[in-house]
């Protein structure tokens, strides 16, 4: 009988923010939305634990006041690295690690499910990770909408901020109305714990400076990313406007009024 995999969920916080100041911090809800992204990560099934690697005192103090488990960590460059500290100091014994964005508060408990399973699927994979079907010539275009091809067996081919695949004959805008060959990749990772230390280990490489995209560091390094596809993303909180309209449909959801 095969073991079962240990699974430990991360959340990598830190207060600053370019485009909406502070924002895992804000409580219009009466709840900071770090405890909104912590509570629907909560709902997986996969988790044997469930953590919050953070930077920064107030931060931390908002976590451990909701009663989430919150780590310190120094300053990293990458949610990835600061993920990767909290690993190696207090689970060195896990097997598999998953990266929950801290500003998507609607994220899926499902989709973080599938990254898991998408790993036990494939025992060659050492990452895993989702995408969308694009259906909108705006996110087609958008070099901040990140692209990625798959290959027939799910395994990640290349991701750019440019689309790909280009279509060099045809119209795309008939192509997004039908079977869409676009998929848009959702910040979502799982790793096996030992690729997460090596990765983390290892220098930029040349493609990830080029497209500043972490993944294809794993990538040059010739590792297997799989790729599940989910139909509908979560939304993540990059601007005041994305903020304003969490706002109005947790409200609405949970009936409280202004």
């Amino acid at each position: 009988m095969a073991t079962r995999q240990k699974v430990v969920g991360v959340i990598p916080a830190r207060v600053a923010s370019t485009r909406l100041p502070r924002k895992l911090l804000l409580a219009e809800t009466g709840q900071p939305l770090i405890q909104h992204t912590w509570q629907a990560a909560r709902q997986a099934a996969c988790f044997d634990e469930l953590v919050v690697a953070a930077e920064g005192d107030e931060l931390i103090a908002a976590v451990r006041a909701f009663g989430g488990r919150c780590e310190a960590t120094g300053e990293h460059p990458s949610g990835t690295d600061r993920i990767a500290e909290v690993i190696r100091r207090s689970f060195p014994d896990c097997d598999i690690v998953v990266n929950i964005q801290g500003d998507e508060p609607e994220v899926d408990a499902r989709h973080l499910e599938q990254l898991v399973e998408l790993l036990d699927a494939c025992p060659g994979a050492v990452m895993s990770t989702l995408a969308t079907p694009i259906r909108t010539r705006e996110v087609l275009d958008s070099p901040s909408c990140v692209k990625v091809v798959r290959g027939g067996d799910g395994r990640a081919l290349y991701f750019s901020r440019s689309t790909i695949p280009h279509c060099r004959d045809g119209n795309p805008d008939a192509l997004l109305a039908g079977e869409t060959p676009w998929l848009l990749h959702l910040g979502l990772y799982a790793y096996r714990r030992d690729f997460l230390e090596n990765l983390t280990r290892q220098p930029v490489s040349p493609l990830e400076k080029l497209e500043k995209l972490e993944q294809l560091r794993a990538l040059e390094l010739g590792a297997r990313i799989q790729v599940g596809v989910v139909e509908h993303p979560a939304v993540g909180i990059d601007t005041p406007e994305d903020y304003a309209r969490f706002v109005t449909r947790w409200r609405n959801q949970s009936g409280q009024k202004r």
